[in-house]
């Protein structure tokens, strides 16, 4: 389990917990679950098309993931955000389709692009999965401050002189990076499971934003690890596993929600500092 190709197996799928469990924080926080599902199944789309043509796969995806992220953008400040989403989704898989129907036949590789391939990954991948983990890292470290603060308390952070829209742009941005380097592993059907199951657990755990992040990085990584060896030992998708950790950690967390007595919470906390978060919904 721990040699041959399982290095780098281990290596790729700890990249990608980390970095789905950072950006998948404010992914929670700012209530973008919808486009942390639509980005990557949008990416699909750039597979399907970059293998009918013979090119890069992961060139396929970073193309229009970051063509999906731009869309939802540029149409939710003109009019409602969902509805962007859900057109810009359906825009990408439709012409998904339309590519898979050109090819000769369905290759296993945009399969596991679909379903995820985290037994399959191969050493080439892991240098190109870590530059993109470390960009998308990066880029979170570099808007911290004001994305943490739009996605908390974004009325007091426009006052105080932080261009939200630009914010917004930037971060889909980076969802479309984290999708990029993501979806060849876990696949475009989990990628969101991961970004979203692990970071909402934590928020019912702890309130503290530092907190909260380092605690999704470790749900994340405690799913992802668990799932890989499940899967390997039993032969079952590795999509099965990392589904249902995700669902239980965030069931866990409502639990335990539940016995501190939180109750739920629309309040918006004074910013002074790192602000606290706010409850999730019921």
């Amino acid at each position: 389990m721990f040699t041959g190709f399982m290095v780098a197996t281990w290596e790729v799928a700890t990249v990608v917990a980390v970095v789905a469990g950072v950006v998948g924080f404010f992914v929670v926080v700012r209530g973008s679950s919808f486009v942390a599902h639509a980005v990557p199944q949008s990416a699909f789309a750039g597979a399907a098309g970059a293998s009918l043509i013979g090119v890069s796969t992961l060139l396929g995806l970073g193309v229009f993931a970051l063509a999906a992220a731009l869309t939802i953008g540029w149409l939710g400040r003109r009019g409602r955000h969902d509805v962007a989403t859900a057109l810009a989704v359906v825009m990408m898989l439709g012409l998904g389709a339309l590519f898979l129907s050109w090819s000769t036949e369905y290759a296993p590789e945009i399969y596991g692009l679909l379903f995820g391939e985290v037994l399959g990954v191969s050493v080439n991948q892991v240098g190109v999965t870590a530059l993109l983990g470390l960009a998308s890292l990066a880029a979170t470290a570099a808007l911290y401050r004001p994305l943490l603060y739009s996605s908390v308390t974004p009325e007091i952070a426009e006052a105080r002189g932080v261009a939200t829209g630009r914010i917004e742009m930037l971060f889909l941005v980076l969802v479309a990076l984290t999708a990029t380097l993501s979806v060849p592993v876990v696949g475009a059907l989990l990628m969101f499971t991961l970004m979203v199951g692990p970071p909402a657990a934590a928020r019912s755990f702890v309130d503290r934003p530092g907190a909260a992040i380092g605690l999704s990085v470790g749900i994340a990584l405690v799913t992802v690890w668990v799932a890989v060896a499940a899967s390997y030992a039993t032969n079952w998708p590795v999509g099965f596993f990392v589904g249902s950790l995700s669902a239980a950690g965030y069931l866990a967390g409502r639990v335990w929600a539940w016995r501190r007595g939180r109750r739920p919470s629309t309040h918006r906390p004074h910013v002074s500092g790192a602000p606290s978060l706010p409850a999730l919904p019921a």
